[in-house]
């Protein structure tokens, strides 16, 4: 299954005359990690086009205001910021949002990132086309490519190192299964989740995932 600049601008419009560049970094991944029906390059383009703004971004943007933060990053059962430190690292009309801040201390104490004040936090923050975040999977990906640890969150934004990111975390996910059953809900559950839950349509951004799926089978020649 050849991936065409056509197919990534009917995906992804907003990729404009980068289309042609995503499309040839794309190849390789998609051979390597078994990408290479209609479906399952439908589902795949459709869940990295959500992840990364149609193929636009390949670095976290953490540029939130105080509700934002409060609202993306604490739960129920989980504080991970007070008001007092939305209000402090956020973006007002008082000051930047101090996104090292944010990004520290945010993903402190879990994915394998050490306390804010190590760095791990902004330093593994979401990179590539797929987002993926934290020491553990920046290692993973690093082992994984034979790759330097300390140079992996550079890799992964560029063009080939967001393709091949994308590959490896659709396939060490085993996402194909999902794909060739056309259960977008078991993709989109397990890349933002990261499980398959019971519950149809609890993924952040389900309706847009379906629908750019939807979109992306149409465009499949």
């Amino acid at each position: 299954m050849i991936v065409t600049a056509e197919i990534i601008r009917r995906v992804a419009p907003q990729c404009g005359a980068n289309a042609a560049a995503v499309a040839a970094a794309l190849h390789p991944a998609l051979e390597r990690f078994g990408i290479t029906t209609p479906r399952r390059l439908a589902h795949f383009l459709a869940q990295v086009a959500h992840e990364s703004g149609g193929f636009t971004r390949k670095r976290e943007n953490l540029n939130y205001t105080p509700a934002a933060i409060l609202a993306t990053f604490n739960t129920r059962t989980v504080t991970r910021f007070t008001p007092a430190q939305a209000e402090r690292y956020g973006r007002t009309a008082a000051h930047p949002a101090d996104q090292v801040a944010i990004a520290n201390v945010a993903y402190a104490n879990r994915m394998g990132n050490r306390g804010p004040e190590s760095g791990d936090g902004w330093r593994t923050r979401g990179a590539g086309w797929m987002q993926i975040t934290g020491t553990t999977n920046h290692n993973a990906v690093a082992d994984f490519f034979g790759l330097s640890r300390e140079t992996i969150g550079g890799w992964l934004s560029t063009d080939m190192g967001a393709a091949l990111g994308a590959g490896w975390f659709w396939h060490v996910n085993a996402l194909n299964r999902f794909a060739d059953l056309d259960d977008v809900d078991g993709v989109s559950d397990c890349i933002n989740i990261g499980r398959k839950t019971e519950r149809i349509g609890d993924a952040i951004g389900y309706v847009e995932r379906r629908a750019l799926t939807d979109q992306a089978m149409r465009a499949m020649p």
